[in-house]
């Protein structure tokens, strides 16, 4: 199964990006739309919410009232967390769910607002970032949300800034123009990354060499230098995460499961040295240091998070990523 990661700010588009890869046959799991369903009239979500906060935050019908909620917990850090405590248990279960139920082939797009903020990356084996102008997405949000114009620049200002966000992207959609300009980039993308990926990982090969030196000639100029190593940066992210680095839930990541969002870290990951794009090879080339050498479980971790082992030592893996195939080396704990 192939975990692609979508996220953006409020107003970027980012639902609209899901809804053309569920048009190319992707399952969508919608992490907003589950956390309107586990507080929805009926639900035990709900009832620890109104337990916590009070009536108040209840409308007439009983259902839940947003507006009234956030304005308790704006701003306050232990009413947040409460909340906080109550539904995002709930949230990940129903997500974990859905990620379940799709087929061990399927495509599966996390709609995930918060992705950034939750230090998620390193669980998709591809993180999509839509980005957009503030003043575009301000005014989207006045005239298809109804918010008035310092609500949405309060909302907006709330969430990360773009450079954490492309900090943490593999790749960057434009919404800035039109909405069939943004369809053709996603069709694109999912024609020429996502599709052969997808296959690639189903069959367990690494993605074919490419002509990189056509691509990228020496001497590399700065802001490809800086493309390589973030990419480079993320891929070890996830190898240190599948070996057992990067801890999700209490269980490592990298085997098809979404866990609590709170990762604690990968710093043993790493890269080591300066990547460089073999001249022979045609793939990128660099190490990752891992704390302990993985087990036949963390193989099979690995593999799963698009890093098939490619030699009977056990010491190289490849990328299911066409977009980077790699040769990576894992470098031992010092005795």
């Amino acid at each position: 199964m192939l975990r692609i990661g979508l996220t953006g700010g409020i107003g970027s588009g980012k639902s609209s990006v899901a809804r053309l890869f569920a048009e190319r046959g992707a399952v969508i799991v919608d992490a907003d739309a589950i956390a309107r369903a586990v507080v929805a009239p009926g639900t035990r979500g709900l009832a620890a919410v109104a337990e916590r906060f009070g009536a108040d935050v209840l409308g007439a019908d009983g259902a839940l009232d947003r507006a009234a909620l956030a304005g308790v917990v704006f701003g306050d850090a232990a009413a947040l967390a409460a909340l906080e405590g109550i539904t995002h248990p709930l949230i990940w279960a129903e997500a974990a769910r859905q990620f379940a139920a799709v087929p061990a082939d399927g495509i599966v797009v996390h709609d995930m607002p918060l992705l950034v903020e939750k230090v998620m990356s390193a669980e998709y084996h591809l993180v999509i970032v839509v980005l957009t102008d503030t003043e575009l997405r301000v005014r989207r949000l006045v005239e298809h949300r109804g918010l008035d114009e310092s609500d949405a620049r309060r909302r907006i200002a709330a969430q990360v800034d773009d450079d954490a966000r492309r900090a943490a992207a593999d790749v960057l959609l434009d919404n800035n123009g039109s909405p069939g300009a943004l369809a053709n980039q996603a069709g694109a993308l999912w024609d020429s990354r996502i599709l052969p990926f997808a296959a690639n990982l189903t069959a367990g090969r690494p993605a074919t060499p490419r002509d990189f030196q056509a691509e990228y000639a020496a001497p590399l100029p700065r802001e490809i230098s800086d493309l390589i190593l973030g990419q480079v940066r993320r891929m070890s992210a996830r190898i240190a995460a599948a070996v057992g680095v990067g801890v999700i839930g209490g269980s490592p990541t990298g085997d098809g499961a979404i866990g609590s969002g709170v990762s604690t870290g990968v710093v043993a990951g790493e890269p080591t040295g300066q990547p460089a794009i073999g001249e022979s090879s045609g793939v990128l080339e660099f190490a990752v240091p891992v704390p302990a050498w993985p087990d036949g479980a963390a193989y099979q971790r690995l593999a799963a998070a698009g890093f098939p082992v490619l030699d009977a030592q056990g010491d190289r893996l490849g990328n299911c990523d066409p977009a980077w195939p790699a040769r990576i080396r894992l470098v031992p704990p010092r005795t």
